[in-house]
């Protein structure tokens, strides 16, 4: 059974009369003749009560006219909304970021991609970076808020913004006054870390072995307040991007440039490079690109 049989059927049923469906649909007749006799010949049953002089549905076109109609209006529907995908005009995007990252980054970029995509919805959800890649291999989110680097055999990359890493310490630590300081310089301090599913982690670790030492860690934790709280202590100096230490607000803390190495944090946008990405997951990318991009 093709469609095309199922639109002409419908058309003569309403016509009433194969000439003037002929001309509604701008095909010949014979044609439409043709494909409805396939079409009964197909089903078994005749569809079109030809004895008359005015043309009538049998009991079996009655049935057949009802369920094409729905059918096509399905598939006008359907056409529809594929249009309105294709156009952006709706659609979902399940995202993934970094805890405080989004808070920081998102905001405004979101206000203002619902004011240009009304239709298409943003479904968010938190995650570690490491954590975070995985649910994007998974496919359990179409793109993910991280940092770099990412692995770029799964992964596409889009970079945003960057910023710097700096160290936070107490107002009376000895760096308190010092407005730069080389990593290096750092080696006897004990460090407050991040656990060790967070991208920062690594970053800091990796900064630290390039610039002679391995860092003595005193504490570790997964919340960035209570790391500034642990560094208000005393307990020890942690290394931060420059962004959060607004976010911590508290008068206790001292930021300190790292002058070498300088240590970059790079946001960016990942999604998996061998699976499909949506019209609406495409449009956000490229409106966040374009908003928070290089």
């Amino acid at each position: 059974m093709e469609i095309r049989q199922l639109q002409y059927f419908v058309e003569v049923a309403k016509q009433k009369s194969f000439t003037r469906a002929a001309q509604t649909l701008h095909v010949s007749q014979p044609s439409i003749s043709k494909m409805i006799k396939a079409l009964e010949e197909e089903l078994g049953v005749a569809l079109l009560d030809r004895a008359e002089r005015k043309m009538e549905l049998t009991d079996a076109g009655e049935l057949v006219f009802d369920h094409a109609k729905k059918v096509l209006q399905l598939l006008d529907s359907l056409s529809s909304s594929i249009g309105e995908i294709r156009n952006v005009e709706r659609g979902r995007v399940k995202m993934g970021m970094m805890p405080t990252v989004g808070s920081f980054l998102l905001p405004n970029v979101i206000a203002l991609f619902k004011k240009h995509y009304p239709g298409i919805e943003i479904e968010m959800k938190e995650y570690s970076a490491k954590l975070l890649e995985i649910q994007v291999e998974q496919g359990s989110i179409d793109v993910g808020l991280t940092v770099l680097p990412a692995d770029t055999d799964k992964f596409a990359a889009v970079p945003l913004q960057a910023e710097d890493l700096v160290a936070i310490v107490h107002r009376e630590h000895w760096l308190a006054d010092r407005q730069s300081v080389n990593l290096a310089e750092l080696r006897d301090e004990a460090f407050i870390l991040f656990t060790e599913e967070y991208a920062i982690h690594d970053v800091v670790k990796q900064a630290c072995l390039r610039s002679g030492f391995e860092p003595q860690v005193a504490y570790m934790s997964s919340l960035w307040d209570f790391v500034g709280e642990l560094v208000a202590t005393q307990l020890g100096i942690s290394l931060v991007p420059r962004s959060i230490v607004r976010r911590l607000n508290n008068s206790e803390l001292r930021t300190v440039d790292i002058s070498h190495p300088v240590i970059d944090w790079q946001y960016a946008l990942i999604y998996r490079k061998d699976r499909y990405l949506s019209h609406a997951a495409r449009a956000f990318i490229a409106f966040a690109k374009e908003h928070l991009g290089l």
